[in-house]
This record gives structure tokens, C-alpha cells and sequence, in this order.
């Protein structure tokens, strides 16, 4: 479903800042796989989404999405089929507009434009049920101004516009990490349900490495530019956050005592 091949990112080339962000990096994912994303600040896993949404041109290597290279497409283009929530909770919706009126316009994305209603009383009973997955209330609060919510209702809110016309990519960038953790707990959940029964593949940034280990199907770490680490399946399931950290300072040589990664 995704390949990235080679890929290399620098920022500030030729000046006293220049700043290797990703090294050749490669990697693979199947549909319906879902891989965490862990590492030190700078590590480059922003920019690695970043790069693969299209955000950033990159340096070197292709991005193929679906058996289509989709290197030299601009952020838009790929817009269509990639689905993406920040983490930042004001981003990803229009504050001034109503909740109905935010899905209207992701459940729109991709689709052909014409002399047709922007939104259909069919449209609008699909909101109110995916709303109500939520567990909110905010089906009951359709035509209420999306600025008026809470960072955690816009972040639910975010995820279910991302993932309502169904994405052959989900990018999800650290997107419980401004929320406390209650909230953040609840979303973590929403997620994990909408990635499984969408068979989503997703890539996902995190600094909890307990959540790292319990979500999704696999897991990767990033240090200076580069994937130091990649497992799944019996690895995965038996590794612990202790042993995790271990073997990050085992092959990276670094330390993560003053980074901001969280134990859990």
C-alpha cells in the first residue's frame, strides 16, 4: 500500500544551519497495517510524514502510495487519498463553521463537483451516526460552530472528517499530545477502533512508549534521519518499555533520560 524508497530530506543546504532531517530512509507497509512511530525529538518522524503528504519536496527516493508514485504530486493531489490529523486539535477543522458543515466538506474530498445540494438529508443521517460512534454528544450538537468545542471534541472530530471517506493512508502526528490524558485515553480508543474496522493503513506518531507497544500492529523508531528499529509479531508482543529503551541506547548510543519520551 506504501512504499518509501531512499528517501532523504535536508533542511538549510549549503548554510551554517544545514540539517540532515531523514537518510535514506526506507520503508514498507501493507494495507490494513498499522505502524507507531517513536523516537527523540528531531529524530525526523514529522518530517517523514511530512514527506509523504507532500508537505515537504524531498531531497531524494520516491513515495509510492497504492502502486502509484506519487513523488513529484503536490500536497493537494495527495490529499485525496491520504487522510491526516495534526496534533495540534485547531488544525484539521474551520472553527467558524458548524460541525455538519465540517463533515459536509471532508466527506466531499475527492469527489466530483457539479450542480448538485452541498448536503443531502442522507448526508447529513450518516453524520449524525458516525457522530454518535464518537460517544460526545456532539450528533445533538450538528449545527453548533466546531470553534466553540473542546480541544478533545475537535480532535475526535478531526479523526472521524480524516477517516469519513475512507483513505488508503492515515497519518496521525502526535495527536493526543496536547490533550490530558483522559481525553487522550478516549481518542487513542476511537482510533484503534476506526483504524480496525476500516482496515486503515496508518502510520502513527507517538512519545508514549507504552502506547507504542499496545497499539497497532507494529512498531518503528526513528534516530537522526534513520530507522533504527523495526519489529512486529512475537518481538513486538513480548517487548516491554524497559527493554525497549535498552535496546535504543544499545544501537543509537543515546540516552533518552532528558528527552520527552513517556513511559507510559
Amino acid at each position: 500500500m506504501l512504499k518509501v524508497e531512499s528517501l532523504s530530506k535536508t533542511f538549510g543546504k549549503g548554510s551554517n544551519n544545514e540539517k540532515l532531517a531523514l537518510d535514506k530512509v526506507n520503508l514498507s507497509l501493507e494495507e490494513g497495517e498499522f505502524v507507531t512511530i517513536i523516537g527523540g525529538n528531531g529524530a525526523g518522524k514529522s518530517t517523514l510524514l511530512n514527506c509523504i503528504s507532500g508537505v515537504y519536496e524531498i531531497d531524494e527516493g520516491r513515495v509510492i502510495l497504492d502502486s502509484v508514485d506519487v513523488t513529484f504530486f503536490p500536497e493537494y493531489k495527495r490529499s485525496v487519498h491520504i487522510g491526516r490529523v495534526f496534533q495540534d486539535p485547531l488544525r484539521g477543522t474551520a472553527y467558524d463553521m458548524t460541525i455538519e458543515e465540517n463533515l459536509a466538506i471532508a466527506f466531499a474530498k475527492g469527489k466530483p463537483t457539479g450542480l448538485r445540494p452541498g448536503m443531502t438529508k442522507k448526508d447529513s443521517l450518516l453524520f449524525k451516526e458516525r457522530l454518535e460512534l464518537l460517544d460526545l454528544g456532539l450528533e445533538n450538537r450538528m449545527n453548533q460552530k466546531v470553534g466553540l468545542l473542546s480541544g478533545g471534541q475537535r480532535q475526535a472530530l478531526t479523526l472521524l472528517m480524516a477517516t469519513i471517506v475512507k483513505p488508503k493512508l492515515l497519518l496521525l502526528d502526535e495527536h493526543t499530545a496536547a490533550l490530558d490524558p483522559t481525553i487522550a485515553r478516549k481518542v487513542l480508543n476511537l482510533t484503534r477502533k476506526i483504524v480496525h474496522e476500516e482496515t486503515l493503513c496508518t502510520l502513527m506518531i507517538t512519545h508514549n512508549m507504552k502506547a507504542s507497544l499496545e497499539l497497532g500492529t507494529r512498531t518503528i523508531i526513528m534516530h537522526e534521519g534513520q530507522i533504527i528499529m523495526d519489529f512486529k509479531g512475537q518481538e513486538r508482543s513480548t517487548m516491554t518499555v524497559e527493554r525497549l529503551i535498552e535496546q535504543f541506547e544499545k544501537r543509537s548510543g543515546a540516552v533518552l533520560d532528558n528527552d520527552r519520551m513517556l513511559l507510559g
